[in-house]
């Protein structure tokens, strides 16, 4: 094989839904791709479309220079790696799996152990999104490899290298996905509290869209309030937001919507008014809620 040959080849190991979609993604590119899935029958349709299989994880590393592994958890990824072995001694090993930051940091341990380097990545996005701008990839780990594969990499969809602890992407990933879980569900209680009143949801959902749409700067200057201690009175001032708190709070109980988010919130408004703070804003609860 030619370097050249050998640069554009690729190995994915884990062909679920996402896994089949990234090996996709490899072909469209014109990588020369090979898969290895536990149940081979899983690569039959890729085959088709022009990649190569192996009968076994170790063969399938041993073939290309990236390998790509895409399962369901760490535990799926201890047992692949496992029957890898020292296949990926000189390899770059790409971890795609949702996972901690100590996970990550244990597959690097393990990937340098056998004398290959190691990036982690998480996925932003859906199956379907994969090769499109509507999906982001995460990266951390070791930075030669990154800009050896980026190339590659960028075949998957938007990519960001997030430095060289392999743990930063998984932290990148819980953070981000964390945010929006948060957000929904007090969405969803909101939109209950919406209907309670007789107001269409769907109208009001295209008018806190673009509610959410003007969040930017307020987050931005959330976290510089944050890190730099100064907390100026973002959404005004405690004193007068706790006041708000209390109608917002008699409001939903008054129709029977959940109000226990709002009620922990006010209490944190409370006690930090009570040591002084009033004037600030509301950036500065972050210095108790990593106080318990």
């Amino acid at each position: 094989m030619t370097k050249t040959e050998e640069s554009s080849q690729v190995t994915v190991l884990g062909l679920g839904t996402m896994g089949s979609a990234i090996a996709k993604a490899f072909l469209n590119h014109g990588y020369r791709t090979m898969v290895w899935n536990r149940t081979a029958s899983k690569a039959d349709a890729l085959v088709e479309a022009g990649a190569r299989t192996a009968a076994t994880a170790a063969d399938a590393a041993a073939a290309s220079p990236l390998v790509v592994v895409c399962v369901l958890d760490g535990g799926a990824v201890e047992d692949v790696l496992s029957s890898v072995g020292t296949a990926v001694e000189g390899k770059v090993l790409v971890n795609v799996t949702s996972g901690s930051a100590g996970q990550a940091r244990g597959n690097e341990r393990w990937a340098n152990e056998r004398g290959a380097e190691y990036l982690d990545g998480k996925i932003m996005g859906d199956p379907p999104d994969v090769g499109t701008g509507n999906i982001m990839f995460p990266f951390s780990g070791s930075r030669n490899a990154y800009e050896a594969h980026e190339s590659a990499l960028k075949s998957l969809g938007g990519i960001a290298y997030h430095g060289e602890d392999a743990g930063v992407a998984a932290v990148e990933f819980m953070a981000q996905v964390a945010l929006s879980y948060e957000l929904l569900i007090g969405y969803l209680h909101v939109l209950e509290l919406v209907r309670a009143e007789g107001i269409d949801v769907v109208d009001f959902a295209g008018r806190a869209a673009g509610t959410v749409a003007m969040l930017p700067p307020l987050l931005q200057s959330m976290g510089a309030a944050v890190k730099s201690g100064n907390y100026r009175p973002d959404l005004g001032s405690l004193d007068v937001q706790a006041a708000l708190m209390d109608d917002m709070i008699s409001h939903r109980e008054s129709l029977g919507v959940e109000a226990v988010r709002m009620r922990e919130v006010k209490e944190l408004m409370d006690r930090r008014i009570a040591g002084g703070h009033g004037g600030q804003g509301f950036s500065s609860l972050f210095e108790l809620v990593t106080k318990p």
